[in-house]
C-alpha cells in the first residue's frame, strides 16, 4: 500500500467511504483504483447506497445514458442537491459532462447534475476512432507528467472565476480543473493506471465538511 493509502486510512477511524456511480460506464476501474488507495469504495445504484457515502465518483461512459438512468432510479435530484451542499465529487469524461453547469452539443433533453461553473463540449475530439493518449503536465501533481487517455472526450471551453485549471492540451484546451468540492477531468486516469488524480480527490474528501445521511 502506498503512502497515500496509509494516510487515507489512518486519518479516520474507518477508511473514507467513497461511492462510484455504477449505472453505466467504467465504474469497476474506479472502484479498483480507490480500493488500491485505501478507500472504502462502494458502487452506487440506489438512493440508499448514495446516502451512505461521503463522496462520489462519476465515471466515463455515455453521458446521455447516465443522465437517463440517474433520473429513472431517482438519483439525479439527491445527487444534485448533495453537490450543492458540498458533496466531494469527481467526474471523468462523461462524469465531467454530468457535472457541468453548461453543455454544448447536448443531446435533446439531456440534463446534467451541475454544480461545476464550466461550459463543456461533448465529443470534442470526434468519434471512438479518434481516441488517443498523451502526456500532460499537471503543476499540482508531483512525480512527472500524467499519462492521459482521451476516449470520445469532452473539453472545458469556458469556466468561471472560481475554477482552477489543472491541465491543458498544447492548443490551450482545458482538460482538468477543480472548483471547491468538485474535480473534473476530460480523460480517464483509471484507464492508464494513473493514481494521482484519485489521490488528489481523496485529499479533497478528507478536508470536506460534507456528511452523508447514513454516516456509520
Amino acid at each position: 500500500m502506498n503512502n497515500a493509502a496509509v494516510n487515507v486510512a489512518d486519518a479516520h477511524a474507518h477508511p473514507l467511504r467513497v461511492g462510484v456511480l455504477a449505472l453505466q460506464g467504467d465504474y469497476r476501474e474506479h472502484l479498483a483504483m480507490l480500493e488500491t488507495l485505501g478507500a472504502d469504495a462502494r458502487p452506487v445504484r440506489r438512493v440508499e447506497e448514495f446516502e451512505a457515502v461521503a463522496a462520489l465518483v462519476i465515471p466515463g461512459g455515455e453521458s446521455t445514458v447516465i443522465d437517463k438512468l440517474s433520473r429513472l432510479f431517482g438519483l439525479a435530484e439527491p445527487i444534485r442537491a448533495a453537490i450543492a451542499s458540498g458533496l466531494p465529487v469527481y467526474g471523468t469524461c462523461a462524469g465531467l459532462i454530468m457535472l457541468a453547469d453548461r453543455l454544448l452539443d447536448a443531446a435533446p433533453g439531456q440534463q446534467s447534475f451541475g454544480g461545476f461553473d464550466v461550459t463543456v463540449r461533448r465529443n470534442a475530439f470526434g468519434s471512438q476512432a479518434d481516441s488517443f493518449e498523451t502526456d500532460l503536465a499537471v503543476a499540482k501533481l508531483t512525480g512527472g507528467t500524467v499519462r492521459a487517455a482521451f476516449i470520445r472526450a469532452p473539453v472545458i471551453e469556458q469556466f468561471g472565476a472560481d475554477v482552477e485549471v489543472l491541465a491543458s492540451l498544447p492548443d490551450g484546451r482545458v482538460v482538468a480543473a477543480r472548483q471547491g468540492n468538485i474535480l473534473g477531468t476530460s480523460f480517464h486516469p483509471e484507464m492508464t493506471g494513473e493514481p494521482r488524480f484519485h489521490e488528489l480527490f481523496l485529499q479533497m474528501v478528507k478536508r470536506a465538511t460534507y456528511r452523508s445521511k447514513r454516516t456509520a
